[in-house]
């Protein structure tokens, strides 16, 4: 918990900052879009942390998500697919793209950083050229329905309640059967984490309530979030992941099989950028050629600010929800007062900067 201390305190002055420059931004509306910027940005931060700890990087991401997201309109728009076929079509597509870079980066020894490099300027091109260099509307109507409403779904209040009920089960119960296995007792810091981590998520529930209820983007959130726990703390996957990033060598000799582990690692970053695709092209209300940029450095800050090493083999999913939420703070606050763009750009720089300092300052 102590390693979590400075984020909270960060996060908490930055709230009370723009709740003192501006009385809407703790408003039930204004909370509930900050829940969807944080779950499209802490998505694709899930995604990178996978990336990031066996000691690669991704820039290509913020291009992908426009371009994903650009091949799904088309399809829907002026092709006249179905919003579903569409979607699959385009994860499909972003799967096997970034499966294939992970291949080339491990079958030809060449850095992710250069890759991924590449990847940006040309997903950059093929999605301007995908959209042909206009806007794609995403309109509530007709076909497109079901793509438009990713944002704008909203659970009912009950349900939100019954999900906060299900957590506090499976918080609590696995602290239990912890403890019961711990001869000395104790667990109080377990406990801790169950009860912070359900009062969060009641808090959450009855704030948005008072706005239209829980928003889709939250649940799929809570979805990836599950998935990357899952894959990172207790599945075989995760430990190989970490310790590749702690000892490439080391790993080798331990019989890991390092290459397939960062392919599938990347092809994981390629269904977080299909998500994230959708829900930022969605959100956006249309396809543009602005559509994810930058994206990609707010995920690797809210990794790092998170905790993660870019040195890959140290990190957690729940810090990166942390840093997701102190970028997505940000940006929701600096956009609530209507800072001007340039302004926004040197804080976004001024914040990735820190992060990696302060990373190179714990490695070291």
């Amino acid at each position: 918990m102590s390693g979590d201390v400075p984020r909270v305190l960060a996060l908490a002055a930055i709230v009370a900052v723009f709740a003192a420059l501006s009385p809407d931004f703790l408003g039930a509306r204004n909370l509930s879009m900050l829940a969807i910027e944080l779950s499209i940005t802490a998505i694709l931060a899930l995604g990178m942390f996978l990336v990031i700890l066996p000691g690669h990087i991704d820039l290509s991401a913020g291009s992908g998500v426009g371009l994903i997201g650009g091949v799904a309109a088309v399809l829907i728009t002026r092709a006249g697919w179905p919003a579903p076929a569409a979607m699959a079509a385009a994860a499909v597509l972003a799967v096997l793209l970034w499966r294939a870079m992970g291949r080339m980066i491990v079958s030809q020894r060449m850095p992710s950083f250069i890759i991924t490099l590449g990847g940006l300027l040309a997903f950059k091109g093929l999605f301007w050229m995908v959209i042909r260099n206009s806007t794609v509307p995403v309109s509530p109507a007709g076909a497109l329905n079901i793509y438009a409403r990713l944002t704008t779904t909203y659970v009912p209040p009950a349900w939100g309640w019954a999900g906060v009920a299900v957590l506090a089960a499976v918080l609590f119960g696995r602290w239990a059967r912890r403890n019961a296995r711990d001869a000395r007792g104790g667990g109080e810091e377990d406990f801790l984490r169950a009860l912070i981590g359900v009062q969060l998520a009641a808090l959450f529930v009855a704030v948005v309530n008072g706005f239209r209820g829980v928003p889709l983007p939250a649940l799929l959130l809570a979805l990836s979030y599950a998935v990357t726990v899952l894959l990172t703390e207790h599945a075989p996957f995760g430990r190989r992941l970490y310790a590749i990033g702690g000892n490439e060598e080391a790993a080798h000799l331990a019989g890991i099989d390092v290459d397939g582990t960062v392919v599938a690692a990347f092809a994981l970053m390629g269904a977080a950028v299909a998500v994230t695709g959708f829900l930022q092209t969605a959100y956006a209300g249309a396809s543009t050629t602005t559509v994810g940029d930058l994206m990609e450095l707010d995920a690797i800050a809210a990794c790092v600010i998170g905790g993660t090493s870019l040195k890959g083999g140290r990190g957690s999913a729940r810090g990166v929800i942390f840093g997701a939420l102190i970028m997505a703070t940000l940006l929701n606050g600096m956009t609530l007062l209507a800072v001007p763009p340039e302004i926004k750009y040197v804080t976004r720089g001024v914040v990735l900067a820190l992060a990696v300092w302060l990373d190179t300052r714990l490695a070291g």
